[in-house]
Parts: structure tokens; sequence; C-alpha cells
């Protein structure tokens, strides 16, 4: 455990109502106090970090990430997915179950504890699945599955097809106080597609995915939610009709809580064109990189990237609160599993380290405050982890232990995947330019990344 003090940052904290400069005083891994710039402070024993210029806010919070292990150790492990999570400022990742073999029993919750606690640098919740090898056909034991530690209930990867089995799952997490996550997608609909369902699938002769295909199942757990009380909480959406459901759902007091990606935030389904889609905007908030040709199946991610109205709306579901977390999808891949046909290639973007810088291209376009950002990123996924049980820091509390990121929110990077921790390179961003990068990550009281030289 360290001893820090961290001068003269914009300290935000989004759950204390918090946004102002700060110094912070860290002894023994705990917050001693958060003091007034220019107050006389510790220095013997003490490391000084200056922030000057800089923002320091409680550690992201992931709530939806794909760590690979076990099985699937040549895409990701616990160890480099922990360390690509404290580049991109995450403290806190949840885990999606869909292994080699599923997280779906108690011991295989247990594994994942220990291989976080064996090799992780940060905290790892796993989420265990929500049917028995993920087959949609049978149950698991989600109350032996809270017991042992499962944060939620998801098949993602997977919709919970089967309509009577999602209202079963929500009945069960009544009893664990946990939330059945459910990735919304109608496969009868679904099926085949690789891409958003819209002139550019039709320019490339790809078959498309419609926004109904989410939004159908959306309403379907909503109305399920609604009559069995029980918390259903929507991953990664990305259509603007999915946002306005949730909205209304809220009103009427449904228990439901959503999600939203950094891509599906910032980039369109002109991506799929390669650099040449810039010359038919709206592309989202970032240019296209000239490296980027059509049909790369880096593009590859579900739900697929869709249109600027939907990011337009996405966006303001995060800005009023509808939606109420960002979460990465963080999907590495091993390069096989890209180097195909589009139809043929695997869904995901590696995203853990990009996913500070690609959400600031929100904020310099004027689309979304930074205090905002900061609370979806922290507050948001924290309070959720607190209503299920799980009490981790997502806010700055004297005496308790710290999880803290120091960002610079102006130096410019450029995206080079090479230079990734995580295993997976397959990122569509390669050769972007990004203003905003995290530079300093410290968990439970002790730095897990010092990226400040780095800093431009």
């Amino acid at each position: 455990m360290g001893n820090y003090v961290i001068r003269g940052g914009r300290v935000i904290d989004p759950a204390a109502g918090l946004d102002r400069p700060l110094d912070l005083v860290i002894e023994g891994g705990r917050l001693k106090a958060l003091a007034e710039p220019g107050t006389a402070m510790p220095s013997a024993g003490f490391e000084v970090i200056d922030a000057a210029g800089l923002v320091v806010t409680p550690g992201f919070i992931d709530l939806h990430a794909h760590l690979r292990e076990p099985g699937h150790e040549h895409k990701e492990t616990i160890a480099t997915g922990t360390r690509a999570a404290a580049r991109g400022g995450f403290t806190t990742v949840c885990a999606m179950p869909n292994t080699d073999p599923p997280i779906d029993t108690p011991e295989r919750v247990a594994y994942v504890y220990q291989r976080a606690r064996e090799t992780g640098v940060i905290r790892v919740l796993p989420i265990a699945c929500v049917s028995r090898g993920q087959a949609g056909q049978e149950l698991t034991d989600l109350v032996e599955l809270a017991g042992a530690g499962a944060f939620g209930f998801s098949d993602d990867g997977r919709p919970v097809y089967d309509g009577r089995l999602m209202r079963r799952a929500l009945e069960y997490g009544l009893l664990t106080g946990r939330p059945v996550i459910d990735h919304c997608e109608e496969p009868g609909l679904a099926e085949g597609a690789s891409v958003n369902e819209g002139p550019v699938a039709g320019r490339l002769g790809l078959r498309g995915m419609p926004a109904a295909a989410e939004e159908i199942p959306v309403a379907r757990n909503i109305a399920l939610a609604e009559l069995t009380g029980g918390w259903v909480h929507l991953a990664h959406l990305s259509a603007r009709g999915s946002v306005e459901l949730v909205r209304a759902a809220k009103r009427r007091g449904v228990r439901v809580t959503a999600e939203v990606c950094p891509h599906h935030l910032a980039l369109t389904d002109r991506w799929l064109l390669g650099a040449e889609g810039n010359a038919h905007p709206p592309v989202g908030t970032v240019p296209i990189p000239e490296s980027l040709g059509p049909y790369d199946t880096r593009t590859k991610v579900n739900p697929p990237l869709r249109t600027w109205s939907d990011c337009l709306a996405l966006i303001e579901g995060v800005r009023d609160g509808t939606i109420d977390v960002i979460a990465t999808d963080h999907a590495p891949h091993h390069w096989l599993d890209k180097a195909c046909e589009y139809g043929q290639a695997a869904f995901g973007i590696s995203g853990l380290e990009t996913a500070f810088g690609l959400l600031m291209t929100l904020v310099h376009a004027d689309l979304l405050d930074l205090t905002t950002l900061v609370g979806r990123l922290t507050a948001g996924p924290g309070r959720i982890l607190e209503e299920a049980g799980f009490r981790v820091p997502y806010t700055f509390r004297p005496g308790e232990p710290v999880d803290l990121v120091v960002l610079d929110p102006d130096v410019t990077w450029v995206v080079r995947p090479e230079e990734f921790v995580s295993l997976g390179k397959n990122t569509p961003l390669e050769g972007v330019t990004l203003r905003g990068r995290v530079l300093l990550t410290i968990f439970d009281g002790k730095v897990v990344f010092d990226g400040r030289g780095l800093r431009a």
C-alpha cells in the first residue's frame, strides 16, 4: 500500500457532487484527506504526484468485458485483460461467462476469483450463465451461483430467447438481488447478419440486422421485468428505439438498467466502407483512418455499428440518465478470427485501452460533458454493483481504500494496437489520433499502471 499526495488536479467525483481542484492524501492505501489546494501536506515518506492541468476521478468500472479465461487463453487471459483494463483506467471489471467451459457452476465462479487473485492486477467480478452451457434450455442454479459470488447472470454472446426461461430467471433473480443481463437479439431477424440493415449493408452486399432485432427483445425483457418485479440489465444497446423503450419503462418504475459501449456512441456503420466513408458522412465523432478499407472485419461487432441518428439517441440517453452505464464489451480475438470474409469473421472489438480516448471525442465535440461521462464510468456502474451487494470504490470516501485514475483530457496520441497489453489487437481505430488519455491508475491504494511517460 502506498503513500501519495496527488496535488493540484481537478477532482471529478459525480457520486459526491465534486468537480473542483483538490489535493488528495493517500496513506497506507487509504484516503486520508481531500484538501483545498495549497493546504500543508505531509512530505516525508509520501510520493508527490503533480496533477496540475489533469483530472482525478475514482477508478472506472466496466460491467461488461470478456477476459476469455478459461479455455480461450490464446485470445486473452485474466492477467493480460486486467493489465489492459488498468491501462484504460478501469479498477473493476465484470467478466462475462462465455468461456470454455462456461461459468455455469459455483466451482467455475470460484475459479475466476482464484485466477484473478493469482494473476490479475485489478478487481474481477465474475458473471455467471443464465442457462446451463449457455444452451438456452435449462436454468442454472442462480441462487448457488450468487452465493459463490456471481455479480449477475447472462448468456451474453447469445440471447435468452425463450420467454419462459427469461421469466424464471428474473423470478430467481429476485431471490438473489442480482440482475439478469441480456444480450438483446431476435435470432430470426439477426441470423446470418453481419452489419446494420440499411444503405451501407446494401452497398456492400452484406446481410443486415435491423434495429428491430434488438428492440423486440428489449420490449419483451421490459415486459417480463414489469410482470415479475425482477431486475433486468440490458447489455450494449445500439438502437434509438431501444433507448426510447428504456426511458418509458423507467418512467413507469420498471426495474431496468442499461449500458452502452464507446463504439456505439462514437462510430457509425459508415466505417464499414473504409476511408472512402469519410466522403459520405456522418461517420461519427472520429474520421475513418486512411488505412481502413471496405469490408475490414475489425469493424464487425454485435450489435452492429448503426447510424448517426442512433448514436445521437444513445448519447441523449447517457446525458439524461436513461442509460446508466458505459461499458466496453471488450472482446479480444486472435488475428485468425478476423482474417477471413466479413460474414465469417468473429464479432468484437478490443476496447479496454481505447475506451477513454474514444469517449473523449464526444466531450471535445460538445456532445457530452466530462462530469457526466465520468459518472457513467464510476457512479453509474458502482451503484448497480452496490445494489447487487458488491461494495466497490466508486467515490472518494475518507478512511477507505482508494481506486483512482489520473487523466489528461487534452493530450493527443495515436492508437497502435501492437502496443496494446491486451492479446486482442482487433480494433478499427488503428492509426486514429485520439485526444485524452489515462496517465495513472491506482487500485486498492497501489499503482497498477503508470503511463505518465507516455504523455506527449
